[in-house]
């Protein structure tokens, strides 16, 4: 499909990443690698495109938008479409369009749906910086923030059926 350290390091250069980003997506990369043992069926260099590139958005904002505007950043120097969605559709465990329009984002899908997509947007909930944390303690920090409900059940959701623990 690609060569996907090209891809990856084409993209840090062209959208001038900063070494803190780059080191938050080495850790979800290695987080995914908890995840994606449990697979035989998945992309391992999607997975790995998707982790390295899906907070390129942060060179903008480091607000809810980072997703959307990362996946245009990425469209625009023609990275494969599917990395695009997977940085689109990462934050949280999806954004419904109901919700997306209730956060004044545009009108699109933010709900991961392949299993790569899947499997990056966990791994993302499962670091904190460049830390590797639990489920317990995403839901304890999205309680904290005062998040709807209805995402921790979808954090809960998605993790089980990643992980069925």
């Amino acid at each position: 499909m690609f060569q996907v350290d090209e891809v990856i390091n084409n993209a840090y250069k062209e959208l001038e990443c900063t070494d803190y980003i780059i080191d938050h997506c080495k850790v979800v990369y290695e987080r995914s690698k908890d995840i994606t043992k449990h697979y035989d069926n998945v992309d391992l260099d999607l997975i790995k495109a998707g982790c390295m590139l899906h907070d390129v958005g942060r060179t903008i904002t480091n607000g809810i938008e980072h997703a959307y505007l990362g996946a245009d950043l990425l469209r625009q120097i023609n990275v494969d479409e599917k990395i695009c969605l997977i940085t689109e559709r990462h934050i949280g465990a999806g954004i419904t369009r109901e919700e997306a329009k209730s956060l004044g984002l545009p009108d699109r899908n933010y709900v991961p749906e392949t299993l790569e997509e899947k499997i990056v947007a966990h791994a993302d909930n499962l670091v904190h910086g460049i830390t590797k944390v639990d489920l317990d303690f995403v839901i304890n920090k999205w309680t904290n923030k005062n998040m709807k409900q209805e995402s921790i059940d979808m954090l809960i959701k998605l993790h089980n059926e990643l992980l069925g623990d």
